[in-house]
């Protein structure tokens, strides 16, 4: 998943200002529902003390429509000066939160994050294309929209015969190649800008074809067809919808399994992944980590980090178990404690890891947390290693 939406807040300071609250409106009309929401959190954040001008920035903020339709939800942080991120999220959040402190609440933002693909639709007919960039709720409603127009526009075959026919022929399905080639080359333009995860084709199924075929290597490995689409109207939007709204789900489904396969693989090898708190803190320490692992939590039950710390300097991998060592590598200014799932988040984000959460009994995991690296050496933290009898308690404790 893509977590950079985060990463403004890595250097600020704090006290910062968190709000997730429901956004959906249940009706187009119904433009205050949210503002009502955010009346009663703004209460509770004036009892912690948050500032005026920021509680009054978010306001504002909240009281601007979304335009997105159907459930979501919103996530608001603040330093002391202003709102440093404001996001829909695709699902609403179970319960709202409106915390002041000296961290942002960064786990449900990174939990929301993990339900969200970056993709792009793209609904191709023999002259050109629309793309549609999904906004940061992964809807489709109020994309941004581009439109490729390929400038060729022979675009209908004769049903007369002769060689006059077959020239028309030939140059009507000129045409459809052309334009095809000058949308595969905007594909390949944008998919290198934007980077998305995900590229669903649509629409007429001769463009479709055409299309997939003059796209280059880097756009073909992203590309998944989706029938129903188009670019006149009349198509089914329903239907089709629900045909996205289940590629999207089959590809988070994947790109979730991809990471714990490779976790239990290089788990199972001793040198690819670790686990255990003060292992991955290691190993985040020294900018090792690919994805960081975190156990989902058992309803009715504390995760394995629910009631653990580290310490943190103001660089994001300044990390480690207590302050001592945190002074050891040569901290000792800006030297603050946070909770475990803060810190180690923090630190994802400093090295651009990915954050994936691991469903009960898919993988094991001491302390509820574990890594998969980039690299190894002699140096990294080894499982194989634990032969000591403390070690052998905590081996007790896999999530």
């Amino acid at each position: 998943m893509k977590l950079q939406w985060l990463k403004p807040l890595l250097d600020r300071t704090g006290p910062f200002t968190t709000v997730y609250l429901d956004a959906t409106r249940a009706d187009a009309a119904s433009e205050t529902e949210a503002t009502d929401r955010w009346k009663g959190l703004r209460r509770e954040l004036e009892h912690s003390g948050a500032p005026a001008h920021i509680l009054a920035e978010i306001g504002e903020l909240v009281s601007r429509p979304t335009r997105v339709a159907g459930p979501h939800g919103r996530v608001l942080i603040a330093d002391l000066e202003s709102v440093r991120v404001d996001r829909v999220l695709a699902e609403p959040p179970a319960q709202s939160v409106a915390e002041y402190g000296p961290v942002p609440v960064l786990l449900p933002a990174v939990r929301a994050a993990d339900e969200t693909v970056d993709y792009l639709i793209v609904e191709v007919d023999r002259q050109g294309a629309d793309l549609f960039w999904p906004g940061p709720s992964g809807q489709p409603a109020g994309a941004n929209h581009d439109v490729v127009d390929g400038g060729h526009d022979v675009l209908h075959k004769m049903r007369e015969g002769g060689m006059s026919h077959r020239r028309m022929q030939t140059r009507v399905e000129d045409s459809w190649e052309r334009n095809a080639a000058a949308v595969a080359a905007e594909l390949d333009k944008q998919v290198a800008i934007r980077e998305p995860e995900l590229v669903l084709l649509t629409g007429d199924v001769r463009a479709v074809a055409l299309v997939c075929d003059a796209v280059g290597q880097r756009v073909r490995e992203l590309l998944v067809e989706v029938p129903g689409g188009s670019r006149t109207a009349g198509v089914n939007e329903e239907a089709f919808g629900h045909r996205v709204r289940a590629t999207l789900e089959k590809f988070r489904a994947r790109r979730r399994e991809q990471v714990l396969v490779l976790f239990r693989q290089e788990q199972g090898r001793d040198k690819g992944a670790v686990t255990e708190l003060g292992d991955v803190v290691e190993v985040l320490r020294r900018g090792q980590v690919r994805d960081l692992v975190l156990a989902e939590p058992v309803p009715g039950q504390d995760s394995g980090l629910a009631h653990r710390t580290v310490w943190v300097g103001p660089g994001p991998l300044e990390i480690a178990l207590d302050r001592s060592d945190l002074e050891a590598i040569g901290v000792t200014d800006g030297a603050r404690e946070l909770p475990a799932e803060v810190g180690l988040v923090r630190a994802a984000l400093g090295q651009d890891a990915g954050v994936t959460f691991a469903a009960a009994g898919s993988v094991e995991l001491i302390d509820g947390v574990g890594a998969v690296l980039r690299w190894f050496d002699q140096a990294t933290p080894s499982e194989s290693l634990v032969s000591q009898s403390a070690d052998q308690a905590r081996l007790r404790e896999v999530v």
